[in-house]
């Protein structure tokens, strides 16, 4: 017999493992990646230096981070079986973009490189398998994207660092150090957050002792979800769809009477302000402009009208409000919005991977059954 206990719907708050990666702790507005704050790094340290450190668990010295960035930037160039398969994944996902081509090029990846099972491999070949992965999935993002638009594919820099070479390989032309440095910020920010539903999704299949590749397409099909990955988008339309200030109040009143949800606003774990989304705020304000100017009054009314309408909730601009910002200020299409959230999330996937294969415990949780109470007879036919 199968005995349970109550939890809570989705999971909320249930403790499932140990990590030593990282954790958010959403009542005073911090996360942070091993045991330094996330925005701290965002705003003093390179996107490879995070990388390294969600990898190998402390900060590379000088030597040590040229070395790393110079040994992934080597890997960005993918294998012939994945290029010629691009165009064809292009013209299937037409509709679908980016995001959903990436699961079938990461499928493609793992079985042309000959990834195995992460059961069977120790922990060397594990990280260089993720890392492999890791440095493909820009190049594979930013292809789809262009094949998709009639361009050809730009091949990857290796003298670029990550955040450059991804403007780069997405428009054809070096970027500006601004939007570089902007956009890499954002990468940085959004590299992990906790047990999202992506990360644990991804523990989940780790724990099987599958490929790595295998992990990898089941945190992307999770983040393809709307309510997770596909936000930033989203909270860009809803500027959009008010248009002018003069509107502000009345649409965002309907939209709370109705019981709609805003994009952009409102975290299941923060109880305050998103510190990412105060981080973006100021990259956005650093640029300026009406679009910065009419996102920041937005924010203003909506908090104020939500507060009227919703006295003693807590709800505040998530890192998809000023994401959106950040990213068409930096040129970035919108259909780029949420696999560039990839783009920096895969590498707080991976190493959530490399941590859960050095357990070797399934994870298998139970359900409560509330059906018809069996057994019930069966009819005869």
């Amino acid at each position: 017999m199968t005995t349970t206990s109550a939890v809570p719907r989705g999971l909320a708050g249930v403790v499932v493992t140990d990590t030593a990666l990282g954790d958010v702790r959403g009542r005073e507005g911090f996360y942070h990646y091993r045991q330094y704050s996330a925005i701290e790094l965002a705003q003093t340290r390179s996107f490879e230096d995070v990388w390294y450190l969600m990898f190998h668990g402390e900060l590379p010295g000088r030597a040590a981070a040229a070395d790393f960035a110079a040994r992934t930037a080597g890997l960005r160039t993918l294998p012939a079986e994945v290029r010629e398969a691009l165009p064809a994944i292009a013209r299937a996902g037409a509709v679908s973009g980016p995001l959903a081509g990436l699961r079938t090029a990461l499928s493609l990846l793992g079985a042309s490189t000959g990834y195995r099972p992460v059961y069977d491999l120790d922990a060397d070949r594990r990280r260089a398998d993720a890392l492999a992965a890791c440095a493909a999935v820009p190049t594979i993002l930013t292809a789809l994207q262009r094949l998709g638009q009639g361009l050809h594919p730009v091949e990857p820099r290796e003298d670029l660092p990550y955040a450059a070479n991804y403007l780069y390989m997405l428009t054809g032309s070096e970027p500006e150090p601004d939007r570089v440095r902007a956009v890499e910020q954002y990468l940085i920010s959004t590299v992990d957050h906790g047990f999202n539903a992506s990360t644990f999704t991804a523990r989940v299949v780790a724990s099987t002792g599958a490929d790595l590749a295998a992990c990898l397409v089941a945190a992307v099909g999770a983040l393809s979800g709307p309510l997770h990955g596909g936000a930033p988008s989203r909270a860009l339309d809803t500027l959009d769809a008010i248009g002018t200030p003069d509107r502000i109040d009345g649409w965002i009143r309907e939209q709370v009477l109705s019981g709609r949800r805003i994009m952009g606003f409102g975290h299941p774990v923060y109880r305050t302000e998103d510190p990412r989304s105060r981080m973006l705020k100021s990259i956005a304000q650093s640029f300026g402009g009406p679009l910065v100017d009419f996102a920041v009054e937005v924010e203003q009314q909506v908090e104020a009208i939500l507060a009227e309408l919703k006295p003693g909730r807590e709800l505040h601009t998530n890192v998809e409000f000023y994401a959106g910002v950040v990213m068409e200020l930096c040129g970035l299409p919108r259909a780029m919005f949420t696999p560039t959230f990839c783009a920096a999330r895969v590498i707080g996937w991976s190493a959530n991977i490399l941590e859960q294969a050095e357990d070797s415990k399934i994870i298998r949780p139970a359900a409560r059954y509330v059906g018809t109470p069996p057994p019930q007879p069966v009819a005869a036919p």
